[in-house]
């Protein structure tokens, strides 16, 4: 996919989500990205799913878990109605986990996979728990573009704020994948962001965003080390230099990064709101 559009694709957020290694919310990563905390790595902290009913509450894996909190973070933090958001999911993979102990199960003498590690499977998955866990009807996508998914979410969140004119909710993330498979995909933990994006400014708007398709600058990076490298490890993180922007409350011209030998430009104008 290479997405490009002719004019500049506008927004508003109004509410984030975040969950990475040293960074449990929002709240505590944008003090860490304020500089008035030091970031300190420890295990990503993934709540467990209250809105599910108990039967999906139990087979919730890790990514379902990831997801289903950023996405409840970020509309909290806008007073968002769940129910009524449309969504966009992205996530340079799948499930991790269920992927290893369903290669395990068939690299066995019983090739019998269980129905729950199947619907698991899938790379919809998460969305799939969303709509049972909020009774949502609204439109839903679901997007995986390697590395780039990021951008390519959040180009195809924006798209649908400027031409349907309602928020969207886009949520990304990434889970680990156990050996073998982990020296081919080294991710060592779970972690993501979520993004609340209206075609008007609200009481709860942080920033204006403006992004540009068609760029080839290199994509923006974080000063301090041990955040670059959450940021370059996990293709959900590839956003926090729009993040520390927003917690600083300042404006910003940055670049994130899309697919290879494409960029995307991201002008923030911070409203003063908050973080």
């Amino acid at each position: 996919m290479n997405f490009v559009v002719n004019r500049p694709l506008k927004g508003w957020l109004d509410g984030i989500g975040l969950i990475a290694p040293g960074l449990p919310d929002w709240a505590q990563a944008a003090a860490v990205l304020r500089g008035e905390q030091p970031w300190q790595n420890a295990p990503a902290v993934l709540p467990a799913p209250a809105l599910l009913p108990p039967a999906e509450r139990r087979r919730a894996s890790r990514v379902i878990r990831l997801a289903l909190a950023l996405g409840q973070e970020a509309a909290a933090q806008a007073g968002a109605d769940l129910s009524q958001l449309a969504t966009v999911f992205t996530a340079s993979g799948a499930d991790g986990h269920n992927c290893h102990a369903l290669c395990e199960q068939l690299a066995s003498d019983d090739r019998q996979i269980s129905p729950t590690r199947f619907h698991n499977s899938v790379h919809n998955a998460a969305a799939g728990y969303w709509g049972i866990a909020t009774r949502s009807m609204a439109p839903c996508q679901v997007i995986c573009a390697y590395d780039g998914s990021f951008g390519a979410g959040l180009l195809d969140a924006l798209a649908q704020v400027v031409l349907d004119r309602r928020p969207v909710l886009l949520i990304a993330y990434d889970s680990e994948y156990p050996e073998p498979l982990h020296a081919k995909r080294p991710l060592p933990d779970a972690a993501g962001m979520a993004w609340l994006l209206s075609p008007e400014r609200s009481a709860a708007s942080l920033a204006q965003l403006q992004v540009t398709t068609g760029m080839q600058d290199a994509p923006s990076t974080m000063e301090q080390p041990e955040l670059e490298a959450l940021r370059h490890t996990y293709p959900a993180l590839r956003a926090l230099p729009v993040l520390q922007a927003l917690a600083q409350r300042r404006s910003a011209d940055l670049v994130l990064d899309y697919l290879p030998g494409h960029s995307l430009g991201v002008k923030i104008e911070a409203q003063g709101q908050p973080c």
